[in-house]
């Protein structure tokens, strides 16, 4: 999903310090203390946004008609066999408001998968980013070069906006997280992806705010959180950094501004988890970016596993002439046959979640390119 970076001249201000009394949210918000011992239950917690690369978008992973199990199961394979823990993914609510029952017995089906890959999830609630009309049935065929053609918002514009839609939402978000509330399967609940993203600025509060509250009147097992994204959001940053049980950030910067929002964040007391990095172009890399998260003890979980519908191996603001498929590619890691994008990668993923990564200190002391590149 595409990011603001950190400009020269501004600087990230979260306030987590409003009063107790002040924040109706507050009921069943993890304690940093629980959230601390939470995050330590864990290893190192490594993957990758994920979509089968048979779906164009959210629609086409979760309808009955397009669901595609094999090709989960494999490509789910291919995080397994490199060392990979996590994948981050996205529900609809669409499908949830089509077939309810269906829709659950299909994120049962996936998490039986995941699961059997040693795999553990975090399902995306709502989203503000790409198609803002999102429609059920059949969906586009993917347009040449472009990237995230048909990704589409949920539940979209002015569908976000309009409380009209707010108790029929509520409905969906309280009863998928009440079915899955106790599953350790899932990793945590992503509430809300980008708010304020597509220009709605500060037009997503209400939803987001409205998504804690239902979630927190469920009080699952799993932490619940909303990723920080742009920094100069500071209404939304305050809101999503203060009920937010974990930090989680989206950065697709090189090593330096990555380093600055870590920084940041680190003072807040929380754990972090970074939900997604990784544009090559952008200067966004494994090789850069993954040892220093590694080093920081922060989640690292990268946008994109195997090229697909997605196009997401073209860049978000220059399609690729005539389709054609770039020398470096803007996200993912393997192509449909489980091949590596780029071997040196897959090395460094796998020596960084090796039982034998033993003299970390050592390396992480030296330049990460010229090591592992």
């Amino acid at each position: 999903m595409k990011t603001i970076n950190v400009n020269e001249g501004v600087i990230l201000t979260v306030n987590t310090t409003v009063s107790q009394e002040n924040n109706q949210y507050n009921q069943n918000r993890w304690s940093i203390k629980k959230a601390e011992d939470w995050y330590s239950q864990h290893s190192w917690m490594i993957g990758a946004n994920f979509i089968p690369s048979t779906a164009i978008n959210q629609l086409e992973m979760w309808q009955k008609e397009t669901f595609d199990p094999d090709t989960i199961d494999k490509e789910l394979g291919y995080a397994e066999n490199i060392g990979m823990n996590t994948v981050r993914v996205y529900l609809h609510s669409l499908v949830f408001k089509e077939n309810a029952e269906g829709f659950k017995n299909r994120m049962e089906a996936y998490l039986k998968i995941a699961d059997k890959h040693n795999i553990k999830t975090i399902f995306v609630i709502f989203d503000d980013v790409w198609g803002k009309n999102p429609m059920l049935g059949t969906q586009p065929i993917p347009m040449p070069g472009v990237h995230n053609s048909g990704w589409v918002q949920d539940p979209g514009d002015p569908a976000s906006t309009d409380e009209k839609n707010f108790p029929e939402l509520k409905r969906y978000v309280q009863d998928i997280i009440q079915t899955f509330s106790d599953d350790n399967r899932i990793l945590m609940w992503d509430l809300y992806n980008e708010p304020g993203n597509s220009n709605k600025l500060n037009s997503s509060l209400p939803l987001l705010s409205k998504v804690f509250e239902w979630a927190r009147e469920i009080n699952p097992s799993q932490p619940l959180t909303a990723g920080l994204w742009t920094w100069t959001f500071i209404e939304l940053n305050e809101f999503q950094a203060l009920n937010s049980d974990v930090i989680t950030y989206h950065h697709y910067g090189d090593a330096t501004e990555h380093q600055q929002i870590i920084n940041e964040f680190k003072s807040h007391g929380k754990p972090i988890i970074c939900t997604e990095y990784m544009a090559r172009t952008k200067n966004s890399r494994f090789s850069n970016i993954l040892p220093l998260l590694k080093k920081e003890n922060i989640g690292a979980i990268n946008w994109g596993l195997v090229a697909g519908k997605s196009n997401t191996i073209h860049q978000w603001d220059i399609p690729t002439l005539n389709g054609q498929e770039p020398i470096e590619w803007f996200h993912d890691i393997f192509n449909n046959d489980g091949s590596p994008h780029r071997q040196d990668e897959i090395n460094l993923i796998k020596k960084l979640t090796s039982e034998e990564f033993v003299q970390a200190e050592l390396i992480l002391s030296q330049p990460m390119v010229e090591i592992f590149e």
